[in-house]
């Protein structure tokens, strides 16, 4: 149980907290002048140290390299006394579980420094590291920081850091900065205006250099905890990875454990996400919405399906170029919008985050890797959605190569409307002319299919036709600031005739619940995200000690339904569910709304 250590923020496993020592300390941050390392008893037995509240103080411990085998780390393994200051407990990646029993508000990645420079080995010992301490303890690397690759380090969920790495490069001629080191003897200029940096260049020694390269980590550590408040740190190291090969490799690695990132990585945001490389198509919010599109979504249109491009204006509806194409369509056809990074978005989708939420470099060139994504995600779509026509209003070039390379893969009979341009007059001539003849879909029938693409996208399949499946719905307000009620009056418990069930937010793309709808939402056989709590009544936000259960597929920024003795109550995630049951501190769930039971 941490007692100085809170997680106020969460960008993917990097978390925005505070060390609460006197003064407090907001991370991820430099902890040098902040720790009181007790010692080893390596070298001799040592007493239990006071302590003070304005020092992190790291208990006795024995420290081991990487390498070391467990029985090794079994028999020297350290009896953590009880204490009531801040402290911190010394482990080993691969044996982190032997000192968890230390209660401690931070844990010491003993072995990192055998790691650095083998991403995938540092990619295995970040993971079970972080398996293994408590999910709301600070998790310190010792002796590893640079300008460089702090950025890199804090994404994979570190908070702790010391300059004692910066500084040890500096006292050795090696001038540090955010995208790499120099030689000192090799600067005729000091591309710095830091304190230590001021001096003339002929006055400016190794240690002065020390204390630049210390001040540079400090301040690429401020730009990282602005890019956390901001959602925005996965842009960041996109393009801080590039500047050394392990990191990139590193940055990698940590892609592929898509379960660990999917964990942490909220299901929406404000920050815009910026698709400047193909690393962005690794990213876990346009995997997952691939996913979900792929395997949850299911088209309720009889109509034909019409493939066209995206926009650069979000939501893709307000678009000039999409407002062409819906004139041309007129709801005589099913608008399912393609590109990079995102694959495919249907128009009940348009808002749902990240779909409305993106911004992509255009150079009208599409790379190999971005047609294989899209094609891919393109025919996963189709194998799970049948059509009885599909037209593809794209333009020549990318687009139709891969609604080519799926027509080939699914035996297809695609309708090609483009020659030159899809805004063209021959081009929406074309689009319209095909549709001729073509039934419109009505505006409750697009209405309702809109609020259960959603309801699917959010929990599961299947889950837009079984949420309301008791309930006869009717829509108020217009779109896209939907309210969905009840409107069967013979239908008790659930608010009455007209009743609110829930609303979509068109900032998101979501439904948001209240009351009446939540416990619709929790008697359905659609998926529930459900919070158990304990004999209270929640006002404004439920604490982490005070759950007693929550579902594991809980993610930062889900709607989940909050139950207990005493309350009943709808809100949105503020941690996963499996970091609601370990943590000790912290928000889990803001209360939306709640009634007493």
């Amino acid at each position: 149980m941490t007692d100085y250590f809170e997680v106020h923020a969460r960008d993917g496993p990097a978390r925005l907290g505070e060390l609460r020592l006197d003064p407090s300390l907001t991370t991820p941050a430099l902890v040098d002048d902040r720790v009181h390392d007790a010692g080893s008893l390596w070298n001799e037995e040592r007493e239990t140290p006071e302590g003070d509240e304005s020092t992190l103080t790291v208990l006795p411990h024995r420290a081991f390299p990487a390498g070391t085998r467990e029985e090794v780390v079994d028999s020297f393994a350290v009896d953590y006394p009880d204490v009531d200051f801040p402290s911190a407990a010394v482990v080993k990646s691969d044996a982190a579980e032997s000192a968890t029993d230390a209660d401690a508000d931070a844990y010491v990645l003993s072995d990192a420094n055998g790691f650095v420079g083998h991403a995938s080995a540092f990619r295995d010992a970040v993971l079970a590291f972080t398996d293994a301490v408590p999910a709301d303890a600070g998790r310190y690397l010792a002796g590893v920081a640079t300008p460089r690759n702090v950025a890199v380090l804090a994404y994979a969920g570190f908070d702790l850091f010391d300059a004692k790495r910066a500084r040890a490069r500096g006292l050795e001629g090696f001038y540090l900065t955010s995208e790499g080191e120099h030689f000192l003897e090799d600067l005729d200029e000091l591309p710095c205006a830091c304190e230590a940096c001021r001096k003339p260049r002929e006055e400016f020694t190794r240690a002065d250099c020390a204390d630049h390269n210390a001040n540079a980590l400090a301040a690429e550590l401020a730009v990282v905890r602005r890019r956390i408040r901001d959602g925005r740190l996965r842009d960041y190291v996109e393009g801080q990875a590039r500047h050394e090969a392990w990191l990139t490799a590193t940055f990698r690695e940590f892609d592929d454990q898509y379960g660990y990132l999917e964990q942490h990585t909220p299901v929406l945001r404000d920050a815009e996400l910026l698709a400047a490389s193909e690393d962005t198509l690794r990213r876990v919010e346009i995997q997952r919405f691939a996913d979900r599109v792929t395997s949850r979504y299911r088209n309720r249109f009889d109509n034909p399906l019409v493939l066209v491009p995206c926009s650069a204006t979000k939501p893709y509806s307000e678009s000039q170029s999409h407002s062409q194409f819906h004139r041309a369509t007129q709801f005589r056809a099913h608008t399912v919008s393609m590109t990079s990074p995102i694959g495919v978005v249907p128009m009940e989708l348009e808002l749902t985050y990240p779909a409305q939420h993106y911004d992509s470099v255009v150079t009208g060139n599409w790379t190999e890797g971005e047609k294989a994504f899209v094609a891919n995600v393109l025919q996963r779509y189709l194998e799970r959605n049948e059509y009885p026509r599909i037209v593809a209003h794209v333009p020549p070039g990318g687009y139709t190569d891969i609604v080519e390379r799926v027509e080939a893969e699914l035996d297809l009979d695609v309708e090609y409307t483009v020659p030159d341009h899809p805004t063209t007059d021959e081009s929406l001539a074309n689009l319209s002319s095909t549709l001729s003849g073509e039934l419109k879909f009505p505006k409750r029938e697009r209405e309702h299919n809109t609020v259960k693409a959603i309801a699917d996208y959010m929990m599961g399949p299947g889950a837009g036709d079984d949420l309301f499946a008791d309930v006869e719905i009717t829509m108020t307000s217009r779109y896209p600031k939907l309210q969905i009620r009840n409107a069967n009056a013979e239908i008790e418990g659930h608010g009455g005739e007209n009743a609110q069930l829930a609303t979509m937010v068109p900032q998101y793309g979501v439904l948001s619940f209240t009351l009446e709808g939540a416990r619709v939402w929790a008697e359905s056989d659609a998926p529930t995200k459900r919070v158990e709590i304990d004999n209270f009544v929640p006002r404004g936000s439920v604490l982490a000690p005070g759950v007693v259960d929550a579902d594991d597929d809980i993610r930062v920024g889900d709607e989940v339904v909050i139950e207990g003795p005493k309350a009943f109550a709808v809100g949105r995630a503020v941690m996963s569910g499996p970091e609601m049951v370990e943590s000790t501190r912290g928000i889990a769930s803001e209360v939306r709304h709640c009634e007493e039971t």
